[in-house]
């Protein structure tokens, strides 16, 4: 099983060298996708534009025409060339205060850009990028749904207190080693940490969450999880695992990867009876025995039960 953390090539096949300009029920769309261009300069942006995708150009500066542009709702400035200072007019255009999703993935910043203005913000992604801190999170609005800052060098979960509708939180490929200051994010249902130093699990109290990824850390125990009942998906592979507990509660339980651990047993999902993928390769897993028992609950759902690179096998 993957992570979510990784890129995928955005190739739309041959293009026209005419822009594409699409239509839809709340205004117009423009995707400049892979044109590989270093300004705006030859290109013509309407004044009713709701979309701007600018994603892997070449762009480094920002035009100024973006921050005429008052019905914008989606921007994604993806896999460009833009430093704190090429993004820094942005924050500044209040003409496009009402900006719902703004991604800056995969660029060159060094801090989180001040969003203040942002006011109805739902999307905001900085991804893949050198921020060594969350610092600057607490001027973001509190509508946001969905926060990405993976891929980047930060240490420490802070300021995430207010932002209290958020529904995914993807932080991996960072170097936290704790997990904190989650508790007031109530609703949260997707919890992506993945390639980070956690040791151990603390979710704060999360009963709304459904997905969680904890993938290639530090952990030696799966305790932790008994409150999340909604959870349908857990991640736990490649971390240093050699008991299966603290399972029983998490009855809506689908996915379940413990692949690359230290396991030398199938015990403890007894109890889960809507289990569909099974994930146990790569363990040390000496018997087959049992394996009926444990199972046995969730016999009608079962599709997978993978176990290749085990002794058993």
């Amino acid at each position: 099983m993957e992570d979510s953390v990784g890129e995928s090539d955005n190739d739309n096949g041959n293009r026209d060298d005419e822009t594409a300009v699409e239509g839809n029920s709340l205004g117009r769309c423009l995707d400049l996708t892979s044109f590989q261009l270093h300004d705006l300069s030859e290109v013509d942006i309407p004044e009713g534009l709701v979309e701007l995708d600018l994603t892997a150009n070449r762009l480094s500066k920002l035009d100024h025409r973006i921050g005429l542009l008052t019905q914008l709702k989606k921007l994604s400035l993806r896999q460009n060339l833009f430093d704190d200072e090429g993004i820094e007019p942005l924050c500044g255009w209040s003409t496009i205060s009402g900006l719902q999703e703004l991604v800056l993935r995969d660029n060159k910043l060094s801090k989180i850009p001040d969003a203040t203005i942002f006011k109805d913000l739902l999307v905001f992604d900085v991804s893949f990028n050198e921020i060594p801190s969350l610092n600057g999170l607490s001027k973001v609005s509190n509508t946001l749904k969905e926060l990405y800052v993976s891929k980047n060098e930060v240490r420490k979960m802070e300021e995430l207190e207010r932002l209290q509708a958020l529904q995914i939180l993807e932080l991996g490929s960072n170097r936290f080693r704790v997990m904190e200051n989650l508790e007031n994010l109530k609703i949260l249902e997707e919890l992506w940490l993945g390639r980070n130093r956690i040791r151990a699990v603390n979710l704060c109290g999360l009963k709304c969450i459904r997905k969680i990824s904890l993938q290639s850390n530090r952990l030696t125990s799966m305790l932790g999880f008994q409150e999340c009942v909604g959870l349908e998906e857990l991640y736990l592979s490649h971390n240093g695992i050699a008991k299966m507990e603290g399972l029983s509660t998490l009855e809506n339980l689908r996915v379940l990867d413990v692949s690359s651990n230290k396991l030398t047993a199938i015990n403890g999902i007894e109890k889960l009876t809507r289990l569909e993928d099974l994930w146990l390769n790569d363990n040390q897993i000496t018997s087959l025995e049992g394996i009926d028992v444990a199972v046995a609950g969730s016999k009608e759902k079962l599709t997978t039960i993978y176990l290749e690179h085990n002794p058993c096998v």
